[in-house]
């Protein structure tokens, strides 16, 4: 998978951890091949787990180098795999663990617009860098999201025929547009029905430039400056 990757033109994959367990996966795996690095934190779905051992257990792992940001945390309204309660403690935890620790946070945020947007309005005037990943959320996050310099990442979901907020893709700040996979999930175009990978990252770059009317090139010249720029410069290291 890493090979198809690098053989697509990817650099550097940032690895997202879940949950407590999932994180340290991560970050096992970031350690033992380059051109890897890894999140730490727990998911909307799993924040039933958070607890003091499982902030103790993410809190250590992002000391670590190979650990370059925080989540995927967030709200997931949708499933409700974790009482809307359990969502916002864990969140809340985890947005002030980026504060704390000075690293970017990775947002997950679907069919809880209102809350989401509150929350990153109430980080104040000095918030933490937020990335907010897949974005699909309507006017209230985005306008938080603008409000605080957010980064706004793109996924497969662009390549799909229900796909709606063209406009929004066309009017993200060049400084603050990221593409992702998401993988395992939302594989784009022309790749639906299969498990996705990061070397699918190409069909999202290439159908967001499609929409913003750029080139390839440029396109993924600014997304790998701007993620690099979000992540740090271990994220300079190849595959």
């Amino acid at each position: 998978m890493l090979a198809r990757a690098a053989a697509a033109g990817i650099a550097h994959v940032v690895v997202i951890g879940a949950s407590a367990a999932g994180s340290e996966r991560a970050a096992t795996l970031a350690r033992a091949r380059p051109g890897l690095s890894a999140t730490a934190g727990v998911h909307p779905h799993e924040a039933h787990t958070w607890s003091s051992e499982a902030a103790a257990r993410v809190r250590e792992l992002l000391t670590t180098p190979e650990v370059v940001a925080v989540g995927e945390t967030g709200l997931d309204y949708h499933y409700l795999h974790s009482p809307r309660g359990a969502q916002r403690t864990a969140f809340e935890a985890q947005l002030a663990l980026a504060m704390e620790l000075e690293k970017p946070v990775v947002v997950h945020a679907r069919d809880a617009d209102a809350d989401i947007a509150a929350m990153l309005r109430a980080l104040g005037p000095r918030p933490p860098v937020v990335v907010l990943h897949s974005f699909s959320s309507g006017d209230a996050v985005w306008d938080a999201g603008m409000a605080i310099g957010a980064y706004f990442s793109f996924s497969g979901m662009i390549t799909f025929k229900n796909w709606t907020l063209t406009g929004r893709l066309a009017e993200c700040p060049p400084e603050r547009l990221l593409v992702e996979t998401d993988a395992p999930y939302l594989a784009p175009v022309p790749h639906r029905g299969r498990r996705n990978e990061p070397g699918f990252v190409r069909d999202v770059a290439e159908r967001a430039a499609a929409l913003r009317s750029e080139s390839l090139d440029a396109l993924a010249a600014r997304t790998t400056e701007n993620a690099r720029r979000c992540f740090g410069p271990r994220t300079e290291s190849s595959l």
